[in-house]
C-alpha cells in the first residue's frame, strides 16, 4: 500500500511525496530498496532533503501502567540539495542496511501483530513534513527461523508478539526497545511452566537467544522467573540439530538454581527497563503455532480473525504518531 500526502506546513499548492518500497519482506540486516517519487507544486522548490525513518509501535511500562507510542529507530537520509521545479516528478532511488535488530513481523508469510513502518520527511524551504508512513515487512534470518521452527516440532505454540521499550541487561542490544515472543509450552513442559519467552538480538556474527520461564508454583514453592541467554553462529544453521539444541536449552533453563537472597534472580540478564517485568496480550494473542513436520506455521484459532489483527495494525499507519517519537537511531 502507498499513501500520498500534500505537504501540509507548505499548504496547497506545495509538493507532494509517494514513496514506494522493494516489494517483499526483507531480513534484519538485509538491504531495504524503493524509489521516492516526487510531484512539484505550483512553484519551484528547494528540496534540502529526504530521510526515511524506520518507525516501531512499542510498549512502555510505567510504575502506573502501561502505555503505547512510536520510536523511530533508525534514520536514513536518501537524497537533497536539488531544485524541484514546478510539476516536475522526480524519482530518488534509495538502498540502505536494516539494523541487524529490527524485529520480524512475519513467519512463513503470517504476520505476527508487529507494526514497523518507513516514514519520509521532506525538508522544503526551511520546513520539515512527514509524508508517507508505508508498513515494513520483515522475515526472520535463517538461524531465527531455525529457533523458531524447532519450537514448533517440539510442540511449543506461538501465543504473542510484542515490542518492549526498555533493555535487556548484560546483552550486546543497540535498540531501545526489543521483541518478545510469548510461546506456550509443549505437553512435556506444561507441568512446569506457564509460558516461556523468547528475543532475539541480532548481529552480523549470529544471534543472542534470551529464553525467560515463567516457572509454575508447587505445593511446597513459590513460581519463580528464569532467564538465560545463550548464543548463535549465523553458520550454525545448516550443520545444528535444532530440535536438541533447543531442548537442551529449555532444560538449562529450567534447571537453573535459585539465586541466593541477595542477588537479583536475573544476575546481569534481566530485562532492565527499570519498571517491574509485565506483558500484555497484544494483537497476535488470537494466533497459535501449529507443530509439525513443516515446523511452525501461524494459524488462527479461538474464534478471532486475521482483520482484526490487521486493524490494530492499521490504526498505527493512519493515525498521526509525531509528537510520540523518540528518535532511538542515527542519521546515515
Amino acid at each position: 500500500m502507498v499513501f500520498k500526502r500534500l505537504l501540509g506546513s507548505l499548504g496547497v499548492g506545495g509538493p507532494s511525496v509517494d514513496t514506494v518500497l522493494d516489494p517483499g519482506a526483507v531480513a534484519p540486516g538485509g538491504v531495504l530498496g524503493g524509489q521516492v517519487h516526487l510531484q512539484g507544486g505550483e512553484a519551484d522548490f528547494t528540496v534540502e532533503h529526504i530521510t526515511l525513518e524506520l518507525v516501531a509501535r512499542v510498549e512502555a511500562e510505567h510504575e502506573d501502567g502501561e502505555s503505547e507510542g512510536t520510536v523511530v529507530f533508525h534514520r536514513h537520509v536518501v537524497g537533497g540539495d536539488f531544485r524541484l521545479a514546478e510539476h516536475e516528478r522526480r524519482s530518488v532511488p534509495f538502498s540502505f542496511p536494516l539494523p541487524w535488530e529490527t524485529p520480524i513481523t512475519e513467519l512463513y508469510g503470517q504476520g505476527l501483530g508487529i507494526a514497523l513502518g518507513v516514514r519520509t520527511e521532506l525538508g522544503v524551504a526551511g520546513a520539515r513534513d512527514k509524508g508517507d508512513l508505508d508498513p515494513l515487512a520483515v522475515r526472520p534470518l535463517p538461524a531465527q527461523e531455525a529457533v523458531l521452527e524447532a519450537f514448533g516440532q517440539l510442540g511449543f505454540g506461538f501465543k504473542s508478539a510484542d515490542l518492549e521499550l526498555g533493555r535487556v541487561n548484560g546483552t550486546g542490544q543497540q535498540l531501545p526497545f526489543y521483541q518478545e515472543i510469548e510461546i506456550t509450552p509443549s505437553p512435556k513442559y506444561a507441568h512446569r511452566v506457564n509460558e516461556i519467552e523468547l528475543t532475539f538480538l541480532a548481529g552480523p556474527a549470529g544471534l543472542e537467544v534470551v529464553l525467560e520461564a515463567d516457572e509454575r508454583g508447587g505445593p511446597f514453592s513459590e513460581g519463580r522467573d528464569l532467564l538465560a541467554r545463550f548464543a548463535v553462529d549465523h553458520q550454525d544453521v545448516e550443520r545444528a540439530d535444532w530440535n536438541a539444541r533447543v531442548e537442551e536449552w529449555i532444560d538449562s533453563l529450567l534447571d537453573r538454581p535459585v539465586p541466593h537472597p541477595s542477588q537479583d534472580a536475573y544476575g546481569d540478564h534481566g530485562h532492565g527497563h527499570g519498571y517491574g517485568h509485565g506483558h500484555r496480550s497484544g494483537p497476535g494473542v488470537g494466533t497459535a503455532v501449529a507443530a509439525g513436520a513443516a515446523g511452525l506455521a501461524v494459524g488462527v484459532v479461538g474464534g478471532m480473525v486475521a482483520a482484526e489483527v490487521v486493524d490494530e495494525v492499521g490504526d498505527f499507519f493512519e493515525g498521526d504518531d509525531e509528537d510520540g517519537d523518540e528518535d532511538g537511531g542515527d542519521e546515515g
